[in-house]
């Protein structure tokens, strides 16, 4: 069991189905922070694994004294994982990773320095160098894509969006962890929940090794999640930056309509222009009303 004195760093680890290399992860994770000197616990969290991952780390329980288990009842996905993980954390410091063996993670106790030595950063995210993932060949465009959307609407660059390594001070975390979704998308939350309220994000390159395992990664529906979770999160922090744009080139082409059909049928504006333009007005009414509400919310 962990000890109960004071713990500056906590690794949350979400297990589900990882029997044949989970404890080779412990180890490696457990290794680098020792080494690093810093107090931590080791939060391994089995999301109601079918396999025998959980009787593999109840086994090797004894051997890493810093390793708290967490059994789920039923399965919930990553994002419930980390959420939960994170609102149980000990240390003033949560870390993500992974029991996959894909990301570096002796590279843990790097990240932690960044946030221990700059107070100005408050997350720190390994951004990814290579895709090694399955469907490559769809995933490397799409997840482009929604890199691009997400670093118009929040105007910041975005190396990596949905790196799943990454340390944040759990303090600045707490108001947006109830806005995690269950599953994939969950790094992807946290990482524009920082941004669109201004926390200093750093990103840190890292190798991105081939996962152990089989994926539970599911093209289609998660990357369509990803970029649903990207316009949700943009929409509740600064609903103009979705609406607004939109409602602009309403009014202008109603306008710019309005004008043609003056000249061309003196008098007489058509239906359709005219449907434009109360669109346009709708919805900048609708992005100014977000607004209001989002200035008035009062946890951002």
């Amino acid at each position: 069991m962990p000890s109960d004195g004071p713990v500056h760093v906590t690794i949350v680890l979400p297990c589900y189905n990882e029997q044949d290399h989970v404890i080779d992860e412990v180890e490696r994770i457990c290794k680098a922070m020792d080494n690093s000197g810093k107090t931590y616990e080791l939060l391994a969290v089995d999301d109601k694994s079918t396999d025998a991952t959980l009787a593999r780390l109840r086994e090797a329980a004894p051997r890493f004294p810093q390793m708290r288990i967490m059994a789920f009842q039923h399965n919930s996905g990553s994002g419930t994982v980390r959420r939960i993980g994170s609102q149980q954390a000990r240390g003033q410091i949560v870390v993500w990773t992974d029991a996959d063996m894909s990301y570096p993670n002796e590279r843990i106790p790097e990240l932690v320095d960044i946030l221990d030595t700059d107070p100005a950063v408050d997350q720190v995210v390994g951004a990814r160098t290579s895709e090694e993932g399955s469907h490559k060949a769809l995933r490397v465009p799409a997840k482009w894509f929604i890199r691009k959307v997400a670093e118009r609407l929040t105007n910041s660059a975005i190396p990596d969006l949905n790196s799943g390594l990454r340390a944040f001070r759990r303090e600045v975390s707490l108001p947006y962890l109830r806005l995690l979704p269950p599953g994939f998308s969950c790094v992807t939350t946290i990482t524009i929940a920082f941004l669109s309220n201004q926390h200093p994000v750093r990103y840190v390159p890292i190798e991105y090794a081939k996962r152990a395992g089989k994926s539970k990664f599911k093209f289609f529906k998660d990357a369509y999640r990803y970029i649903l979770q990207v316009l949700r999160m943009v929409m509740y922090f600064n609903p103009l930056k979705v609406l607004m744009p939109l409602a602009l080139w309403l009014l202008v082409i109603g306008i710019g309509k309005g004008v043609f059909d003056m000249v061309v049928h003196f008098g007489y504006f058509a239906n359709n222009t005219v449907m434009i333009f109360i669109s346009g007005l709708l919805i900048a009414s609708l992005a100014l009303l977000a607004d209001l509400i989002v200035r008035s919310r009062g946890d951002t």
